[in-house]
């Protein structure tokens, strides 16, 4: 076991992206950090962060990437469950299984993460748990349900899990980003049998998106989040990330329903 003076920060997806941007300023903040990939074989390296292979669909994985970084560290006060993937399309165009997939990545694997690092959390009497959601996680996201509904469940899973550790000393907090410029939405899972009754509206939205994602956020601005979420003195439930998210969370609080519909509609170019 190698002992360290610093806090331990566990960021999974830490490769590229938010997750690249959240190790480094962990790093920066003064935590010894381990970042995890499926392939750490073709992981660029990065000046302060460990780096193990990790599966997040997988309960072995899982568990073997906890038992390594406790063994070598002494502990884990910080889980960033970062590692996600992104879906597109009308529900009537994706198929079951797809569904599947993104839930095995966005919400199971979050649940295994968790299931493995808790009992060290407990044991130790403290640590906190920040888990990557999104704005679509409590707004509706027409033309990505799927996904929508993967954040969705993570809200309401990190919530209520805050409530059954808080007494160990142990919180489970959520960060809701916005757009963000990773590279992610070339990624997503795309539609497995696409309905022609769809395509002018999905291209619509292809284009909304990609203007989207365009003019998004720096991964470095939610990377600041998450550091504030991990070493905030008092922490709050959510941290929503960059100013889109803000005014997001600030319309889905406070505007009427009708209004709150229409703009959605119109946020997305959908008809009526």
């Amino acid at each position: 076991m190698m002992t360290t003076d610093r806090p331990v920060a566990l960021v999974t997806g830490a490769s590229s992206g938010i997750g690249k941007a959240a190790a480094l300023a962990l790093v920066k903040a003064g935590f010894e950090v381990i970042g995890t990939s499926r392939d750490t074989s073709r992981t660029t390296p990065q000046e302060g962060v460990t780096f193990l292979d990790l599966d997040v669909t997988d309960d072995a994985s899982a568990a073997t990437v906890v038992k390594q970084v406790i063994q070598r560290f002494g502990q884990i006060d910080v889980l960033v469950n970062n590692a996600g993937i992104g879906s597109v399309g009308a529900v009537e165009e994706g198929s079951v299984t797809q569904a599947q997939e993104v839930f095995d990545i966005n919400v199971f694997g979050v649940m295994r993460m968790v299931k493995a690092v808790l009992p060290h959390m407990r044991e130790q009497r403290g640590g906190r748990i920040i888990n990557l959601s999104s704005v679509q996680g409590f707004l509706p996201a027409p033309f990505m349900a799927v996904y929508g509904a993967s954040k969705h469940a993570i809200e309401g899973y990190s919530q209520s899990l805050d409530h059954e550790i808080r007494e160990y000393g142990i919180r489970s907090l959520l960060v809701d980003p916005a757009y963000t410029k990773t590279g992610f939405e070339a990624k997503r899972i795309q539609p497995e049998t696409p309905v022609q009754v769809y395509a002018q509206q999905r291209e619509t939205f292809d284009r909304v998106m990609a203007e989207a994602f365009k003019v998004g956020d720096d991964p470095a601005v939610v990377a600041d989040v998450i550091v504030t979420a991990a070493t905030d003195p008092k922490p709050k439930l959510r941290y929503t990330a960059g100013p889109l998210a803000g005014r997001a969370g600030v319309l889905h609080r406070l505007a009427p329903a009708r209004i709150f519909d229409n703009q959605i509609r119109k946020m997305n170019h959908l008809p009526g």
